[in-house]
């Protein structure tokens, strides 16, 4: 079958070589003219150059490959298991300064090993080219953006609180109503330590939307305050020193740090509040029992009037 093509002959005549070697199907005439044979039993023609054909995104799907990424992933869960429990062990055997050193470095560990795992896998299963990766980024990032929208800002929270450190392991903090020490740092959120011994586990994302007070901001020492409350008749002087002879004499106390007692006057009575330091934070609790064992038997001792509230009567502060 012949075809008119002498609007096209110059153009095939100045491209003769080009087609001669990409269209192997099409024979050129000297009048411009091309005849095309057999062409239901030909393959199509090659239009672009080996090495500028894309690959496929996805490589082949092999039962090895499949064995090879459950062991991966076994691996990198059971190297942050050794990694967490090693941790804890050295984090109690350093010298006292170092423990919250120690621990602070867990979250970094981990973070490397996920890294390393999810990269991994995504080169075992994709084709990892320049046009795929962004693909592929591209084609993630939508659809976990709809399907996982609070999981991924808590991840997205979680890799930049590593950076800010508005709160790390062994710190004592309050999220919301949670107060506790951060026992652990995970991937979607951290762990509490409540006082009355209860793993509360926030997720990350708290951090764009609630305030974090953080009492000790990765030092050992936490300050401690305890109150205390009395009669306005009562002698102030003689409180004041019975505060701070229990808080100097308390074997918890660290007396590197000042020690200070405040006054507060309320309509009922007067206030004292004494703020002092434990050599640990996580002593802040026997450490307020011991101050206020202390100073109650000092205050019985010497009869110091407590305040006398009416009951049924609203009081109010001044």
């Amino acid at each position: 079958m012949m075809l008119d093509t002498t609007f096209l002959s110059d153009f095939f005549t100045l491209n003769r070589n080009t087609f001669a070697h990409y269209l192997p199907v099409i024979h050129l005439t000297n009048a411009g003219e091309f005849g095309l044979q057999h062409l239901s039993s030909l393959p199509l023609a090659q239009l672009t150059p080996p090495d500028q054909i894309p690959k496929s995104l996805l490589t082949d799907l092999t039962i090895r490959k499949i064995i090879r990424a459950v062991i991966a992933v076994a691996i990198a869960y059971g190297l942050m298991a050794v990694i967490q429990k090693v941790t804890n062990w050295i984090s109690e055997r350093v010298p006292r300064r170092f423990r919250l050193l120690v621990k602070q470095s867990l979250p970094f560990c981990k973070a490397l090993i996920l890294l390393f795992t999810i990269s991994y896998l995504l080169n075992l299963f994709f084709n990892l080219s320049e046009g795929n990766l962004l693909a592929l980024t591209g084609t993630i990032a939508v659809a976990l953006g709809f399907a996982f929208k609070d999981y991924i800002s808590s991840i997205i929270a979680g890799v930049v609180a590593l950076f800010e450190a508005p709160y790390r392991v062994g710190d004592r903090i309050q999220i919301g109503d949670h107060y506790g020490e951060v026992t652990g740092y995970g991937l979607r959120g951290i762990c509490l330590q409540t006082p009355d011994d209860n793993n509360v586990t926030i997720p990350h994302n708290k951090t764009w939307t609630e305030p974090i007070s953080n009492a000790n901001g990765g030092n050992l020492e936490a300050q401690v305050a305890t109150s205390f409350y009395f009669d306005h008749s009562v002698d102030v002087e003689q409180v004041i020193r019975i505060l701070y002879q229990a808080a100097y004499s308390s074997r918890y106390t660290q007396l590197s740090i000042p020690i200070v007692v405040v006054m507060k006057e309320h309509i009922w009575g007067t206030e004292f509040k004494l703020r002092s330091y434990p050599m640990d934070a996580r002593d802040e609790f026997a450490y307020q029992t011991d101050l206020i064992r202390r100073a109650k038997r000092a205050f019985g001792q010497q009869g110091l009037p407590y305040p006398r509230l009416k009951l049924g009567r609203d009081e109010s502060d001044t």
